[in-house]
């Protein structure tokens, strides 16, 4: 089983479904990205002593990914025209605030190469597609209990 670490920013989407994948660097060496069919663990804070599990979906599939921020995404070998929808895919507002991101993340990478990692849907949480373009920031609770939700 391989983790994923993800910013409380991208918990929301995640939880809602409206997030089913993750952008990641190569790995060398002995580590390695899910495959297809395996289960994923997706965390927010992973590795840090207030680390939760967001999801333990499966895998469905792994592509190639390339991100230009002159305004060019290509997955697999396919390019995407609608970078907005895109963006949006992957837990942001829109292509604008993928790239404002990327450039607070990683100062100086225009040009990125790596792979997108892909899961099965995950049951929608309630959150909406609204609290996803806020950015997580509304009056929810990013890990209710789920005791406190019985009724």
């Amino acid at each position: 089983m391989v983790a994923y670490s993800f910013q409380p920013r991208f918990v929301p989407a995640i939880r809602s479904g409206l997030k089913r994948h993750t952008i990641r660097a190569e790995r060398g060496g002995r580590s390695r990205h899910a495959r297809p069919g395996e289960l994923v663990q997706l965390y927010q804070g992973l590795r840090t002593r207030h680390a939760r599990l967001i999801a333990e979906p499966v895998c469905e599939e792994v592509w190639p990914v390339r991100l230009d921020l002159a305004g060019c995404v290509t997955i697999g070998i396919e390019i995407q025209t609608d970078l907005d929808a895109f963006a949006v895919a992957d837990g942001f507002r829109d292509w604008a605030d993928l790239c404002a991101f990327w450039r607070r993340q990683h100062p100086g990478v225009v040009v990125f190469s790596g792979v997108m990692i892909r899961w099965m849907p995950i049951v929608a949480d309630h959150v909406t597609p609204e609290d996803v373009r806020r950015g997580g920031r509304g009056q929810m609770d990013l890990f209710p209990d789920p005791a406190a939700q019985a009724p």
